[in-house]
């Protein structure tokens, strides 16, 4: 999914940006699936609070997820949007 959704999803919806940095921060927390989280246009833009900043490219490529360049391949036809997700509603 995209920061933007998690945004509108909680009620938020111009908040992307704090939704990464609350989630880098709940991170030290708990386990949080971070590295599912990326831009609008599937860019991984929070690889550098992984450590090592691969680690979020390889994570995601051990769930099937295709990635170029730091940027999910077809990610308009893969991301996941709980508003639009009939069986999450």
């Amino acid at each position: 999914t995209s920061y933007g959704i998690v945004a509108k999803l909680i009620g938020a919806g111009f908040s992307a940006r704090v939704v990464g940095y609350a989630m880098n921060k709940a991170h030290d927390l708990v386990d949080v699936p971070a590295h599912r989280v990326v831009n609008r246009n599937g860019l991984l833009t929070g690889r550098h609070h992984f450590s090592p900043p691969e680690k979020m490219e390889i994570l995601l490529k051990q769930e099937g997820v295709k990635i170029i360049n730091h940027q999910v391949v077809d990610f308009d036809k893969i991301v996941w949007n709980p508003l639009e997700d009939e069986n999450y509603l």
